[in-house]
Parts: structure tokens; sequence; C-alpha cells
């Protein structure tokens, strides 16, 4: 597979270009040297030396250099152009040192503890212009999901996975349980305030309905008007009863309520025959081929809402989307418990991807090297590092003329 070059790269082969020819440059001005001071004497003697030598570590060091990547001058010399030949071995090497050395659950949760993600995520929720983006960015992804799941596939997972789930599963300790927790802590009183308010609205807005209803009722042999003494009086009687319900909250139909509701419960809960008859009662309304239809209507109403607020930047889903996310940017700063507690937790999931899929992750690095076409190979790597390995051979330039020539001194002074 062939490594198209970036720009970086460009610009780093422009670099590498450059240091060659300093690093080459070098080279030939201690050759130039070297023969223009070939079997001189004296002060000029110590300057041949010393060009000798930097000629001899210069080729040295560009032997070594170029060994890494290619064959020296072409010719396939044993252990040459190393990166080349072990590409793979070296993509291994590579992957087992990220391994061993940085995907480890310690260096993970320092790492994580030392960049501070909920305290950066706090500040940065605390701009609004980052507040209305990550809205805009959930509320999109979210209509993107909605608009992807079809009909049929809820309507598939309602009737194949859901309902047939909850058909097998035993409901009647559970719902007892919890209809007992809700009226000990009466919080159905609200649904009964609402159930007065609207049957006691709907006696005052309709009194004609309901003697109308309650007429037809009456005996065909009882006069007129006896009839309508009656009706007046009950439909009278149910206003001021309803109200009653409505305005006192220890009625006593409120307390025969809440009486037959714990019975219920505690028969839900202890009762054989009720528990039987309530689950006969659930699987009969579960397998209705009618259930899955309503759960689509049901789901297709609601993504209607969503989408058109979705659509809507003004509506509610954004200016709420945008509250919450200030008042959790807010938090966080505030709250060293929370964020705590959020980093902790983020510190074992990063703990268990490393330990259980840090292997995985890392073989990419082998599987990616291995499919590089081996040439293409050698030149990337060239490029990211060669710039530097040619200070080797500079050095080795350097070097060398130093060494040669401490040599030349100690051989003048010794002879």
């Amino acid at each position: 597979m062939a490594i198209p070059l970036s720009p970086a790269d460009e610009r780093r082969r422009a670099g590498l270009r450059r240091m060659r020819l300093l690093a080459t440059g070098l080279l030939l001005l201690a050759a130039v040297i070297f023969l223009l001071t070939l079997e001189s004497d004296g002060a000029l003697g110590f300057v041949n030396a010393a060009a000798e030598a930097a000629m001899v570590g210069a080729m040295a060091d560009w032997f070594a250099v170029t060994a890494l990547f290619r064959h020296p001058l072409g010719i396939p010399i044993p252990h040459t152009a190393l990166v080349l030949r072990r590409k793979s071995e070296l993509g291994r090497s590579l992957q087992e040192f990220i391994v061993d050395r940085f995907l480890t659950e310690q260096i993970a949760r320092d790492r994580l503890a030392a960049f501070g993600p909920m305290t950066r995520v706090g500040r940065w929720l605390g701009v609004p212009e980052n507040q209305a983006r990550l809205t805009r960015e959930v509320i999109g992804g979210g209509r993107s999901l909605l608009l992807r799941i079809p009909d049929e596939q809820v309507h598939a997972f309602a009737a194949d996975v859901v309902l047939p789930r909850l058909a097998k599963e035993p409901v009647s300790e559970l719902a007892g349980d919890l209809l007992e927790a809700v009226v000990r802590d009466r919080a159905h009183s609200g649904l009964v305030d609402l159930a007065a308010s609207e049957i006691h609205g709907w006696l005052v807005d309709n009194p004609d309905v309901f003697k109308a209803i309650v007429g037809e009722r009456a005996p065909w042999w009882t006069p007129t008007w006896v009839d309508d003494r009656v009706i007046d009086w009950t439909y009278n009687q149910a206003v001021r009863w309803i109200a009653d319900i409505r305005a006192d909250p220890h009625h006593p139909t409120r307390n025969a309520l809440d009486a037959m509701l714990m019975r219920l419960a505690d028969d839900l809960q202890n009762s054989p025959d009720v528990q039987n008859r309530a689950e006969a009662l659930k699987e009969r309304l579960l397998s209705h081929p009618q259930v899955p239809d309503s759960i689509v209507s049901l789901w297709q109403a609601g993504r209607k809402s969503l989408l058109a607020m979705a659509d809507d930047p003004q509506s509610q889903l954004y200016v709420r989307g945008q509250e919450w996310a200030g008042e959790f940017g807010e938090r966080l700063l505030a709250d060293e418990a929370l964020r705590g507690r959020l980093e902790s937790l983020l510190g074992d999931a990063l703990a268990w991807l490393v330990r259980n899929y840090g292997t995985d992750i890392a073989s990419a690095i082998s599987y990616t090297i291995d499919g590089w076409d081996g040439a293409d190979a050698s030149r990337r790597i060239e490029l990211h590092v060669g710039r530097d390995l040619q200070f080797i051979r500079i050095n080795g330039t350097i070097v060398g003329a130093l060494v040669g020539l401490a040599i030349h001194t100690v051989v003048v002074l010794i002879s």
C-alpha cells in the first residue's frame, strides 16, 4: 500500500534535504582539506590528521544512518536496509512497546487525573456559545437517530422482544409493591385531584347531558314532574359530592379509595388467586394483536412531536437543553465531590478499556505497518526521524576531527 505524502511530509522532506546537504558538505570540506594538506608537516599536519579522522567519522556515521533505511550505494550489504527488511518485526516491536509502556491502567488513570476532564468540561460549558453548540449537536444526533428507526423495526421489536418478555415475567408482586408505595406516599393524590376537577367541570358545563342520561333510565310509569325533581336533586348531589372530594384531602371517599388500593396491593403481593388473575389479564392484554400497533402509534406520535421541536430552534427542547448544559457546567465547577465521582467512573471505564482492549488497539500499529509497501514505509519513517539522524553524521564529522587531532598530538609528543 503506497503512502501518500501530506503537506507536513513535504515540509519534512525539505528539512531532511537541507540537513543532508549540510552533513555531506562537511564531509566534502574535510576531504578537500585532507587533500590540500596531504603530506604536510607542522601545523598543517595537525589539520591533515583532523581532516582524515573527520572523513572517517563522517563516512562511518553516514553508513550507519543510511543502513537503517536502504542499502548504502545500492550494495546489498548484510544487516543494511533494516526498516525495509524488518518492517513487520519493527511494527510488532513498536506495538509491544506501546502496550507495555503506555497502554497500562495506572498510566491511563494518572494521565486522566492530570488532565482534569470534568473541570475542563465545566469551564467549556460555562460559555453560552458552547452550551448552544452542545444542544444543537445532541438534538441533531437524536433527530438523525429518530429518522433512522423505521416503524417496521419498532413493531417487530415490540412484538418479538418486548411483549413476549413482559408476558413471561411475573409482574403481580412488583405491581403490588409499587402500588403500595404510591398509596403510602400519597403520590396518587394529584391524579385524584385531577380526576375530581375534570368530573366537576364536566358536570357544571353539561347539566342537560347528565339529566338526559339519567332520565333515560327513569321508570316509564312515573310522572314527568317527579322525574324532573329526582333528576335535579341527583344532579345537585353529584356536583356537591365531587366538589367536596376535590376540596377535602381527607374526604371519606378518598379514604375508601386508598383502603381499596391498599387491599389490592396486598392481594397482588400475597394472594395466589389474585396474582393468577392479574397474570392472566396481563397475558391476554399483551397477546392481543392490536397491542404492537398501538405501541407503534404511540411511537409515531412521540417521534412527530420530538421532530417538530427539533426543527424549531426556539422550542423548549433547545431552551431547556441550553439551560441544563449551563447548570451542569456550574455544578461541575462548584461540586468537587461530583467531579470526583465522574472522573472516577471515567477512570474506571478507561482502565477497563485499556485492560481488555489495549492490545487490540495497539495492534492497529502492526496491522497498518504490515500493509505498507516496504520502500514507502522506509521513506515515511525517514521523513519523520531522518532530519535528526543527520546530526549523527555532523557530530561524527566533528568528533572524528577532534579525535584525529588528539591522536596526532599524542603521536607527535611521543615521537
